[in-house]
């Protein structure tokens, strides 16, 4: 599933090509019909993202709601589109651009009242501006669940999924298995910071690296890591390899459905 970083960047991508200008909407799959007839021919006048939710605004009209879930894809392209497959959920497309999205969790056309309802249910998002860590703090301090579960709900936090989780623990030396009660305010505030910085990055390359710059490829004369999920990391699908850091063995176990990756050595309890 993507992560929060990925969404923000399809968020910004879809203002570029259509921002503030008509656009030809379409669902060839045909579930999205309705609401693409309603939509076609007008303007998309904002987009927005919280955690791994997308928001495209058109206005009066609402706003289209997306979740990619676990086998959710959005493509862009120049004009002239091809034609589309009969996979694709909706297509947006103008005189210079269309995007396709095939296989989301949701997509809606929702009013104003339902887009809060779901911004209520979420945790503060380390890439919304103004987004409040103490919120998320509230909760972890008082839980008994293992760190490394909190970070991945997005009640708690928006946005984190299973790669910012592993790599952000591993950089602040905490067991993942410690609880939320276990944190002090300081290793919190510590952790929020990091994920708004590393977050950010993922924004701007549209991929996630994660490692200090003496433990990049160059620095460490190692080969570059080779995975679909790109970027340089410590510990995330780096199971039974040795740390770049301490050099152990990289762990991995399951936590609440997702594989969990950590280093003993440089994560104590």
């Amino acid at each position: 599933m993507p992560e929060g970083h990925t969404i923000h960047r399809l968020a910004a991508d879809h203002f570029e090509r259509f921002g503030g200008r008509p656009v030809r909407a379409t669902s060839p799959q045909g579930k999205f019909s309705d609401s693409a007839a309603l939509l076609d021919g007008q303007a998309l006048e904002s987009t927005e993202a919280h955690g791994k939710h997308l928001f495209l605004g058109f206005g009066p009209l609402g706003w289209v709601h997306i979740h990619l879930g676990l086998f959710g894809k959005v493509s862009f392209g120049d004009a002239p589109a091809p034609p589309p497959t009969d996979t694709v959920r909706l297509r947006l497309a103008n005189a210079a651009a269309y995007v396709d999205l095939r296989g989301p969790t949701a997509c809606a056309l929702i009013a104003d009242g339902e887009k809060a309802a779901i911004h209520e249910r979420l945790g503060p998002d380390p890439l919304r501006p103004g987004d409040d860590p103490d919120r998320a703090w509230a909760r972890v301090s008082r839980s008994r669940t293992t760190v490394a579960a909190l970070l991945m709900d997005q009640k708690i936090i928006a946005g984190v999924g299973n790669v910012y989780r592993a790599e952000v623990l591993f950089r602040h030396g905490i067991d993942p298995y410690r609880t939320g009660k276990d944190l002090t305010h300081g290793e919190w505030t510590a952790i929020w910071a990091d994920l708004v910085e590393l977050m950010r990055e993922g924004v701007r390359n549209n991929r996630i690296d994660t490692v200090r710059p003496e433990h990049t490829p160059e620095a460490m004369g190692r080969p570059p890591r080779v995975d679909d999920h790109g970027g340089e990391v410590y510990v995330y699908r780096r199971a039974h390899l040795p740390c770049h850091v301490c050099g152990g063995e990289i762990r991995t176990a399951g936590l609440a459905a997702r594989n969990l990756f950590w280093c003993p050595g440089c994560q104590t309890a």
